[in-house]
């Protein structure tokens, strides 16, 4: 297989691979109520601090892939989160969970300001590639449910940690070796893609509703993957009530809804963004209000619904940044963003704990995304009308010889 391409899997499997190991606990978390005799709300707070680390670290991480290297920051991402995981699997106590949930934010941090920037280059179909690497990131979300869950009942919850960081190690070592062979093969630097030109009021317009809208939706994104293993739990009983089985019904909604992403990134390709993400944003609003008081077959159904829409608008974010930014820059924009929706979506993990703990249960938390959701759809509205590249000029006829 040519090095690009194993490179370009290897950057999909980074995504599977960072949101798989941020999610793990929230489901790992089922498993050590019931092994350390603590309450759901007190243990899933020991998440926070790897979240925070998860935003606040992609700064540092996107400078560094502008100014030193974004292959190199990749590696160190592979190797360092696998460390990070295998390390935690080897926790004796919640302090010791908690700062190896922290060491996996620091080097989860890396990926979504310096990937992505790799995925994007020099690319035309910005809006299908990420949908591609967004379906990776998403799997990595469902099977965070199903290998945690699994792993837990049938052998120990610390092989959820151990087995996925030796695999995210091991595909450091083979990113290596294609950097490698592509840093020997390539005689002559292909010419870079030109970045396209906007106004800047065009810029401005994009960026204040980039902000806003990734703010808002990254607290629904985060509160419902946290939240569904536990949502599912409570409102599923008559279904499932292992820890696999609601991995498994967990996987099924993420996995399935992953796929949004491929119509939304085509569709982003072809036309404006601004319609296609009005929609996108909109239709989450009446949808988390009925997953709110749902129970067994229709919650099923509605977080289905839910998460095909939350999941559909990832790609939209990352495409406005690929599309308004030039490359020289571009990991240090994705790491603005990232750091701002990464920190406040740290906040939900306890805001999750605090609502499943209160007397409104999880209803309150589905009202509460229900109205970040509304504020999403009316930031969407800052967008310029019209968000495609301008179509490049068209080249001189050919003259005929004299």
């Amino acid at each position: 297989m040519r090095a690009d391409r194993v490179t370009f899997f290897c950057l999909n499997l980074g995504h599977f691979y960072d949101h798989l190991f941020m999610l793990l606990f929230t489901t790992v978390v089922i498993a050590l109520e019931r092994e350390w005799g603590m309450r759901y709300s007190e243990l899933l707070p020991l998440a926070t601090p790897g979240f925070i680390a998860f935003g606040a670290g992609s700064l540092v991480a996107g400078w560094l892939g502008d100014r030193w290297s974004r292959a190199g920051m990749m590696i160190i991402f592979y190797i360092g989160i696998g460390l990070a995981a295998v390390a935690t699997g080897f926790a004796r106590s919640p302090i010791e969970i908690g700062i190896g949930l922290f060491a996996i934010g620091v080097f989860a941090a890396i990926y979504h300001p310096v990937g992505i920037a790799m995925v994007v280059a020099d690319r035309d179909n910005v809006g299908h590639v990420l949908a591609v690497n967004g379906i990776w990131g998403n799997l990595g979300v469902a099977f965070a449910a199903l290998i945690a869950g699994s792993l837990a009942d049938w052998w120990s919850w610390r092989a959820a940690f151990i087995l996925p960081g030796l695999l995210s190690i091991a595909t450091g070592v083979v990113f290596a070796q294609a950097q490698r062979s592509i840093a020997i093969g390539s005689g002559a630097k292909k010419a870079a893609k030109p970045d396209p030109q906007y106004t800047r009021q065009a810029q401005i317009r994009a960026f204040v509703a980039m902000v806003l809208t990734a703010m808002f939706s990254s607290v629904i994104f985060q509160a419902t993957t946290v939240g569904l293993p536990k949502v599912l739990a409570e409102r599923m009983l008559e279904w499932t009530t292992s820890t696999a089985g609601i991995g498994t019904l967990a996987m099924i909604v993420y996995t399935i809804a992953a796929f949004a992403q491929l119509v939304v990134g085509r569709g982003i390709d072809k036309h404006p963004i601004k319609p296609i993400f009005f929609a996108v944003c909109g239709l989450q609003i009446p949808l988390l209000l009925l997953v709110s008081n749902a129970q067994g077959g229709t919650m099923m159904a509605a977080s289905l619904a839910t998460m095909l829409l939350v999941f559909g608008q990832i790609p939209i974010n990352d495409a406005l940044i690929a599309r308004y930014t030039t490359s020289a820059w571009r990991s240090r924009v994705y790491a603005v963003k990232y750091v701002l929706t990464f920190t406040l979506s740290a906040g939900a993990v306890p805001l999750v704990a605090y609502l499943q703990g209160s007397a409104g249960g999880f209803a309150w938390l589905f009202y509460v995304l229900a109205l970040a959701a509304t504020l999403t759809t009316i930031s969407v509205l800052v967008l310029p009308g019209e968000l495609r590249p301008p179509a490049a000029a068209p080249k001189p006829a050919a003259q005929p010889a004299e």
